[in-house]
C-alpha cells in the first residue's frame, strides 16, 4: 500500500513528455500542517480568553505570534505544550494530522514540542551542561554518566555557538547566552517544534541579531518555530507567516513574504483593531527651573572595585521635562540610575547631587524618596512588583503612609486610591484585589507607575518602561509619561530603543562606556548622531 501514491505519480511524471497541462490532472493531497489549534476555547473563572482560536503552522517554518499584552499569546502556546493539559480548555490540538491529548509538559516533549519561556526555566546554581539535561540526565543504572553529560552537552553548545565550558555556572553567564543554552536544551530533546516567548525581550542588539540567526538555522534542520514578539521590526525579517490575536480570537494569518509586502502598519491595525497613524502621542513641553542636577557623578562596580561603570557623569533635568538616557548594554544608564536612587548599585560613588540648587545627600533609598525622586525599574517582575500581592498593595508599596492613620493602614482609603489609578491609568484587571503577577505586561507596567505617582516624586526616573509591551500599550505609556511632565514631574526616560527616545524626549544625553558623550536637543535628534556619541571610545572621549 505504501508504493501506491508514488506508482500514480511516476506514471503522471512519465507523462510528462506529453503536454505539460496533462501533469496538473494529477492531484496530490495537501500536505498537512505539522500542528493545528482547532476552535480553542478557555476560560478565567467567568471571563473569556479565547473564544473560538484557530492556528495552523506549516512544517518547516518560522511562524510569528503577535497581539496586544492580554491577548493571550503566552496562554495559548501554554495551551498547546501541555501545560494547560487535556480538559482544561475545548477545542482540540492536531498534530502531523492526528488529535493529541496532552495530560502535560512531559507529553508534548515527548512529540516533540519545547515552549521557552519568556522567564527562562535555568537553575543558575547548576552547570551549563546539568540545566541542558535536567529530567532528562545520561544515566546508567541510575548513576549519571558526567562525562557522556558534558561531552553531548558541548556538542549541542556547538551547535548553538555558544563558546563556553558546559562546566560553567548558568549564573555567571549573561541573559543571550542564556537563552543559547534554552536552545540547547530544546535540542537535547529531538524538537520538532520550538516555541519561542519574547526570545529577544531582554537582550542587547549583538545577542539579538545572534540568536535571530540561529532561529533562521533551525529552519535547514526541519525544526518549527512559533516566536511570540513585540518587535515588529525582528518578525517582518524572520518570520514566513504572522498570526494576530485579538480580543479572544484570530483576526488573521498573514504571508509575510507574498507578493504584497507586509508592513509594520499593517500588522498594527489588526493588533489594535484600528490605524495608528502616530506611534507617539504630539506633545509640547512646558519646561521649568532646574529641579535635579548630577555633577562629576563616579561609581565603581560593586565586585571588580578598580572598574568604573559610570565615569564623571554630568547631568541635569528641569520640571515638565522629558529627558533621555541612550546608550549600548553596559554604557552605564542603569547603574547610574541605580546609584542615584539611594545607592542601590555600585561601590566607592562620588560626585554631587543638587535638588533644587541645593546638594542632597542621598544615601538610602527612604533619602531619595524623602528628597523627591523615584526610580522604576527595567526589572518589573523581580523588582517591581510583588507579584503574590495585589494590585492595590502594589500601589501604596512606596507611600503606605499615605493610606495609614497613627501607623494603620486604611484599607478603605487604599482601595479607593487604588481603584483611582486602575481607571486613569487603564489599568485592565477585572479588580484591583487581583494579584499583580497574573497581569499581562504592560498592565504590570502601569501598576508600576501607579505606585510611584501615588508616591508623589519630583523626579522620577523610568527605566526601560516599555520592554516587552505592545505598540498600543506604549503609546498608552508614553501618554501618561507626558502628562507627568504637563503636571511639572521631572521625567528621566532610559531606554534602548532609540526611536522612542526621539518620539518622546526633550532632550537626549548618549552615554559610552559610562561617560556622558553627548547631549541631544529634540529638534536635532537622529539615530545616526546618537549612535556616533554612543559607540564613542574612551581615547576619543578624553579629547
Amino acid at each position: 500500500m505504501a508504493t501506491a501514491p508514488r506508482t500514480a505519480y511516476m506514471a503522471a511524471f512519465d507523462r510528462a513528455a506529453s503536454p505539460p497541462r496533462r501533469v496538473s490532472k494529477v492531484r496530490m493531497a495537501p500536505r498537512p500542517p505539522l500542528v493545528a489549534l482547532k476552535n480553542v476555547r478557555l476560560q478565567d473563572g467567568q471571563r473569556p480568553l479565547f473564544d473560538g482560536v484557530d492556528i495552523a503552522v506549516e512544517p518547516r517554518t518560522r511562524a510569528a505570534l503577535v497581539g496586544r499584552n492580554g491577548a493571550g499569546k503566552s496562554t495559548l502556546m501554554n495551551v498547546l505544550s501541555g501545560i494547560y493539559p487535556h480538559g482544561s480548555y475545548e477545542g482540540d490540538i492536531v498534530l502531523d494530522g492526528q488529535p493529541v491529548e496532552f495530560r502535560g509538559i512531559r507529553d508534548s516533549e515527548r512529540l516533540g514540542i519545547v515552549i521557552i519561556h519568556q522567564e527562562l526555566a535555568l537553575s543558575p546554581f547548576l552547570s551549563i551542561a546539568e540545566n541542558i539535561f535536567l529530567g532528562n540526565e545520561q544515566a546508567s543504572r541510575g548513576v549519571i554518566d558526567w562525562s557522556e553529560t558534558n561531552e553531548a552537552a558541548a556538542q549541542l553548545l556547538t551547535r548553538v555557538g555558544l563558546d563556553e565550558r558546559p562546566d560553567t555556572r548558568v549564573v555567571d553567564i549573561g541573559v543571550g547566552k542564556q537563552q543559547l543554552v534554552e536552545i540547547a536544551k530544546a535540542l537535547s530533546k529531538e524538537v520538532r517544534l520550538l516555541i519561542l516567548d519574547e526570545p529577544t525581550a531582554a537582550l542587547n542588539d549583538e545577542d539579538s541579531t545572534h540568536l535571530l540567526g540561529l532561529i533562521r538555522g533551525l529552519k535547514d534542520l526541519g525544526i518549527t518555530s512559533i516566536i511570540i514578539s513585540h518587535k515588529l521590526n525582528e518578525i517582518r525579517a524572520i518570520a514566513d507567516t504572522t498570526t494576530i490575536v485579538r480580543d479572544g480570537r484570530t483576526i488573521e494569518t498573514l504571508a509575510m513574504h507574498g507578493p504584497e509586502p507586509v508592513g509594520e502598519e499593517q500588522i498594527i491595525r489588526a493588533m489594535v483593531g484600528r490605524p495608528l497613524d502616530h506611534r507617539f502621542p504630539d506633545h509640547r513641553s512646558t519646561i521649568g527651573d532646574e529641579v535635579l542636577r548630577v555633577e562629576d557623578w563616579t561609581v565603581h562596580h560593586p565586585i571588580d572595585q578598580n572598574r568604573k561603570v559610570v565615569d564623571d557623569a554630568s547631568i541635569y533635568v528641569r520640571r515638565g521635562e522629558i529627558v533621555g538616557l541612550a546608550g549600548l548594554m553596559g554604557a552605564g544608564r542603569t547603574e547610574l540610575a541605580m546609584s542615584l536612587f539611594g545607592r542601590t548599585y555600585g561601590a566607592r560613588i562620588s560626585g554631587r547631587v543638587f535638588k533644587d540648587g541645593k546638594e542632597v545627600q542621598l544615601h538610602s533609598v527612604q533619602a531619595a524618596i524623602r528628597h523627591g525622586i523615584a526610580y522604576a525599574t527595567e526589572d518589573r517582575k523581580r523588582f517591581g512588583l510583588n507579584l503574590i500581592d495585589t494590585i492595590q498593595h502594589n500601589v501604596s508599596a512606596a507611600a503606605i503612609g499615605k493610606v495609614s492613620v497613627r501607623g494603620v493602614i486604611d484599607a478603605g482609603r487604599e482601595a479607593r486610591m487604588a481603584e483611582q489609578y486602575r481607571r486613569d491609568l487603564n489599568i485592565k484587571t477585572p479588580s484591583i484585589t487581583a494579584l499583580a503577577g497574573k497581569l499581562s505586561g504592560g498592565n504590570q507596567q502601569k501598576v508600576v507607575l501607579s505606585k510611584w505617582i501615588f508616591a508623589d516624586p519630583d523626579v522620577l526616573i523610568l527605566d526601560e518602561p516599555t520592554r516587552g509591551i505592545d505598540v498600543g500599550a506604549k503609546y498608552e505609556i508614553y501618554t501618561i509619561i507626558n502628562r507627568l511632565a504637563d503636571a511639572g514631574k521631572a521625567v528621566i526616560f532610559i531606554s534602548s530603543e532609540l526611536p522612542e527616545l526621539i518620539g518622546t524626549c526633550d532632550r537626549i544625553y548618549a552615554l559610552s562606556q559610562g561617560r556622558v558623550t553627548g547631549e541631544v536637543a529634540r529638534a536635532d535628534a537622529t539615530q545616526e548622531l546618537l549612535m556616533t556619541y554612543m559607540t564613542m571610545e574612551k581615547d576619543v572621549i578624553a579629547r
